[in-house]
């Protein structure tokens, strides 16, 4: 990747416009990095990154048209050495490990401060990777419990969206049985004490999207 007079061209990503703001004042103070573009969806930062081939990506999650998952996966798959940053308000660890195999290089919260943001893209420009210090805690503290299984994960989903067994059960194309068995699972699995606390917490661990 190209370098602009020796700094970090910088591309920012983001839906909220104050975000991308905020971003471009802390770069625009720094010597040694240069705001090349800015996109807010996924398929805008496809486009930007074709276009302005910068060094450093700096990625929200949640995003109109195409999330931010989709378009890191998509700008890795075409530019494999691309060094994406996730900026996001998102802790779960099944999120965040998305990320990561998604490619992503580095993982912060948007309640980072800036100093730790500008060292970050300098760590991630430099070819190492960098997680929060919230990260790194939810993925240690999750790391040796037993994941849901596709099929446990869209039972989950159809829970938090309010369905009965039954309606499951259609859904799905299974028993009603088969429902139960695997809601038993997964309270078991994600340590709830019924379903809508289940619901609740593969939200927050980010196992569903509502």
């Amino acid at each position: 990747m190209s370098s602009e007079q020796g700094s970090i061209r910088i591309l920012v990503v983001d839906d909220h416009p104050v975000v991308r703001q905020g971003i471009a004042v802390l770069v625009g103070t720094q010597a040694d990095m240069t705001l090349v573009a800015e996109a807010s969806n996924g398929r805008e930062a496809i486009q930007q990154f074709r276009t302005h081939r910068p060094d450093v990506t700096i990625m929200d999650l949640q995003m109109p048209e195409m999330n931010g998952l989709d378009a890191l996966g998509a700008i890795r798959g075409e530019f494999p050495d691309a060094r994406i940053i996730v900026l996001t308000t998102y802790t779960g660890d099944v999120q965040i490990l998305r990320a990561l195999k998604s490619g992503a290089c580095g993982y912060l919260l948007k309640n980072t401060f800036h100093k730790e943001l500008v060292d970050t893209i300098r760590a991630v420009h430099g070819g190492k990777k960098t997680l929060s210090p919230e990260a790194s805690y939810q993925i240690a503290e999750h790391s040796t419990d037993d994941a849901l299984t596709p099929a446990e994960v869209s039972v989950l989903r159809l829970i938090a969206a309010g369905n009965a067994n039954k309606q499951i059960a259609d859904q799905l194309s299974i028993t009603e049985e088969t429902v139960k068995s695997r809601v038993k699972n997964i309270l078991s699995k994600l340590g709830a004490q019924d379903r809508t606390q289940a619901a609740v917490i593969g939200v927050k661990r980010g196992i569903i999207n509502i």
